[in-house]
């Protein structure tokens, strides 16, 4: 049985995108158990030339947003990049969740010729479906959320690699 561009795509990006939910659920209870004021876990980064956390799930929802987009031929959502507190990243994360929940198998199986076109750097690149998913926005959609997770431990929430990955 081979895999289809759906199920390479749309579970991986719901359950991950419910990984950076709960890990941002734990930074939230840290924060209020050595009071903290969460801005400052919203605003760090890891080095001063990164993007701070907020960017980062910002970064990653429209990573996923788009994909299920682009795949499925939809016009891809636009957020006002605006979240300033965990409520707010939260929020962006359930909205994104439940617009790729709301494309189905049908309108993304077959896409792996599609031409997706992206402006990137002010250049227009062109990528086939599957390699636009594959070599394009899951090494992008796990880097930023990769980098989340370690801008939250760097800065002392306890987590754990089965938080970044989720029930098995």
């Amino acid at each position: 049985m081979s895999l289809s561009m759906y199920q390479a795509s749309v579970p991986v990006l719901i359950r991950m995108l419910d990984n950076l939910s709960h890990i941002l659920d734990k930074a939230v209870k840290h924060a209020e158990a050595k009071n903290i004021d969460p801005s400052v876990f919203v605003n760090a980064r890891l080095a001063p030339d990164m993007y701070p956390l907020s960017k980062q799930v910002q970064i990653a929802t429209d990573m996923a947003k788009g994909c299920a987009a682009r795949l499925s031929g939809l016009e891809v959502p636009s957020y006002e990049d605006n979240e300033a507190t965990f409520a707010d990243l939260q929020a962006r994360i359930a909205k994104t969740s439940a617009f790729i929940q709301s494309v189905s198998a049908g309108q993304i199986d077959g896409s792996e010729d599609r031409t997706v076109t992206l402006k990137l750097r002010g250049k227009e690149i062109s990528f086939a479906g599957q390699p636009y998913l594959l070599h394009f926005v899951l090494p992008n959609f796990y880097f930023h959320i990769t980098t989340a997770y370690n801008i939250l431990r760097h800065n002392g929430v306890e987590l754990g690699k089965m938080d970044f990955l989720g029930g098995i």
